[in-house]
């Protein structure tokens, strides 16, 4: 027989000694209660735990037979069944393992305590329990959900490790502190991922591209963009995005909701970054210039449109004339001219315009306004190609030039009226 199991809130230490025979396991077995170390842990973390009420000491006589070989250890041995008068009762901490610590006497959440005490009730009518093997007992213990239940939103965890880092939470505690610039994380494996700020590794690479990514999860979402993966759907319009944080930038379209006001003028933008390039209006900073030309931009999309004017690159075609545009816009005024769609009116005349742009200048003509001046005669002008225009008087630059006569002309217009001549078509008066 092996010894008798007593279960309290002590810590019961199961110390094996070097043995050859079965003889020899048996009495080289102690125990060694540690009742005051359990209550320095409880001192020193008061409100961490919620410790279990002391159960009455519960005695039982393992029958079983203990097949042991001078090398086996403890966790090793195997047992034979037994009979158990009330399985319910039986209150065992952990399977294969007498070596206790004061922590699993910390409230242990038993989910299947409550299906035991069905499955009683279920055979009150039977005067004997059925015949239950050691082996499948401690199987069932040993599968028994264990959990540590935060004391303060009652979340639970598996591990006391978990636990312990979830703690940080509530308390503020950052105890990993980068050597570079002094942030501080509440995981070390949250600073291993920052410090690849400072040293730029890059551990993980797209298979299908083979661009690097200095964590897992922003690996991930990249290769959604080879798949075409989209797992998070809005619940409202049911569009789908392939990372949580275009959902909640999304979602904020059915919300109305824009958290990010400028302090300057008050107006508000759901998202940080429209905030920031809203700013430079207001601050004047134009961060993106052109390396051809200088020319400066606030916004990186209108650099790339500028640059088209140094490539020619015009990818925006009519589908129905074929003609290219460097820009989107042109191309969408454009197409109005075969709708003959004209969406924009004068609200002093009526008049209809195919293109915001082409109000504003005709809108000139009832205001009067004359924004573009000539430095070199203080002439205005109402719109800037006739600036333009006025500005060649005073260079003599003439850069228009007959194919037939070599003639040269300041205006585009003066040489196609002049071209009329070598085509025999009668000049306007």
């Amino acid at each position: 027989m092996c010894d008798q199991f007593s279960f309290s809130k002590t810590e019961l230490k199961t110390e094996m000694s070097g043995f050859t025979e079965p003889s020899q396991l048996r009495t080289s077995m102690k125990k060694e209660i540690k009742e005051e170390e359990f209550d320095e842990f409880l001192q020193e973390y008061p409100s961490t735990f919620k410790t279990v009420e002391e159960k009455p000491r519960l005695e039982y006589e393992c029958k079983t037979e203990m097949n042991t070989s001078p090398n086996m250890t403890l966790r090793e041995v195997k047992y034979s069944p037994m009979e158990i008068e009330d399985e319910e009762e039986f209150d065992s901490r952990e399977c294969g393992d007498l070596d206790y610590s004061p922590t699993r006497d910390v409230q242990m959440i038993q989910s299947n305590k409550r299906g035991n005490i069905e499955q009683k009730r279920n055979k009150e009518s039977s005067h004997k329990r059925p015949q239950t093997s050691y082996h499948e007992l401690h199987q069932r213990l040993d599968t028994r959900e264990k959990q540590y239940e935060c004391s303060q939103c009652f979340k639970t965890f598996e591990s006391h490790s978990s636990f312990a880092i979830h703690q940080r939470i509530h308390t503020g505690e950052k105890p990993n502190q980068c050597s570079t610039c002094g942030k501080a994380f509440s995981q070390s494996s949250h600073l291993k991922r920052h410090q690849r700020v400072h040293t730029g590794e890059k551990p993980h690479q797209c298979s299908t591209c083979g661009q690097a990514f200095s964590c897992m999860s922003h690996l991930k979402r990249h290769q959604r963009v080879h798949t075409g993966e989209k797992p998070h759907q809005c619940s409202t319009c049911g569009q789908a995005f392939s990372c949580t944080s275009a959902l909640k930038i999304h979602h904020k379209i059915h919300t109305r909701e824009r958290p990010h006001q400028c302090s300057t003028c008050g107006k508000a933008f759901s998202q940080s970054s429209h905030l920031k390039r809203h700013q430079r209006i207001h601050t004047g900073e134009k961060p993106h210039q052109c390396s051809t030309c200088g020319k400066a931009f606030s916004r990186l999309p209108h650099l790339k449109r500028h640059q088209r004017i140094h490539t020619g690159e015009k990818p925006h075609q009519c589908s129905t004339c074929g003609k290219a545009f460097s820009t989107l816009s042109h191309l969408k005024t454009h197409q109005m001219i075969h709708t003959g769609e004209m969406p924009h009116h004068c609200s002093t005349c009526g008049q209809a315009f195919s293109c915001m742009s082409a109000l504003k200048k005709h809108q000139r003509i009832h205001t009067g306004e004359k924004p573009y001046q000539c430095t070199l005669c203080g002439k205005y002008f109402r719109v800037s190609s006739n600036l333009s225009k006025h500005q060649i008087t005073h260079t003599g630059e003439k850069p228009h030039q007959c194919s037939k006569c070599g003639k040269t002309f300041s205006q585009m217009s003066h040489l196609k009226r002049h071209q009329r001549i070598h085509s025999n078509d009668v000049l306007p008066c």
